[in-house]
């Protein structure tokens, strides 16, 4: 048995499913069938409780193990069996881009959150974005997502990750330990928890607009209370020989 079964929902009085449902294990092999599609997971969240609580605690962890094995593994190789927030947040937060609405995190720019088919996810990256006394931690940084053409702003990308183990890292430490402030109206796009400025709390490196390739006063990044990192920076425009490089 891959989880244990429940046919009614108890939850509320008022869900549509009063004839039961299907039992787990058999949701559980729809989606294997369906390779964790999660349009479809997102889909049948709508349906009632029950049925988003079995996409949290089961389909969403399938996706994730699915699309990143390597970095879930390593995400859980503390011996911990859940990743920091839930596994819903961490399966948005590797399709999702979460763009930047005027008045929120930024003063200028507004461009909405869409989804995105694939995005390259890399521990290597992570380090870029970490102070020099924090590259113990373990952060895994996606490549930007590209906005060309913003009007005045020119070129925006927004970039998204997650910690390994964010609640003993020692970026969270310095970052109490330094008193740093939580933003007072903005939540995470994918858990909706708190978030820290990286840029308030001086704690974005040189070596992290060098690895975006974005402009040294032109990058800001965010983590919230678990673990998630977002930010958005203005590129560099490409030079004729890197335009030159490409066309080819």
């Amino acid at each position: 048995m891959l989880v244990a079964k429940q046919y009614r929902c108890t939850h509320s009085a008022t869900c549509v499913c009063t004839k039961g449902h299907l039992s787990e294990d058999a949701i559980f092999l729809v989606f294997q069938h369906l390779n964790w599609n999660p349009k479809l997971i997102a889909k049948i969240s709508c349906v009632c409780i029950w049925f988003d609580e079995i996409a949290k605690r089961v389909l969403w962890k399938e996706f994730c193990r699915t699309r990143a094995p390597k970095m879930m593994l390593d995400l859980q190789s503390s011996g911990s069996h859940n990743v920091d927030g839930n596994w819903k947040a961490l399966g948005k937060l590797l399709i999702y881009c979460s763009g930047c609405s005027k008045g929120g995190l930024s003063d200028s720019i507004d461009i909405p959150g869409h989804f995105v088919y694939r995005t390259r996810f890399s521990r290597t990256s992570g380090k870029s974005f970490l102070l020099p006394q924090c590259r113990s931690d373990v952060l895994y940084v996606s490549d930007p997502c590209e906005h060309l053409d913003q009007g005045e702003e020119g070129d925006v990308g927004f970039f998204r990750g997650v910690f390994k183990s964010f609640s003993i890292s020692r970026v969270r430490k310095m970052l109490i330990d330094r008193d740093a402030k939580l933003h007072a109206t903005e939540v995470c796009p994918y858990c909706k928890a708190k978030l820290w400025s990286m840029l308030q709390a001086k704690m974005i490196p040189q070596s992290a607009c060098h690895r975006l390739g974005a402009y040294d006063d032109g990058i800001e990044y965010y983590v919230c209370l678990n673990g998630h990192m977002l930010g958005i920076c203005t590129l560099l425009p490409l030079s004729d020989s890197e335009e030159a490089s490409e066309l080819e």
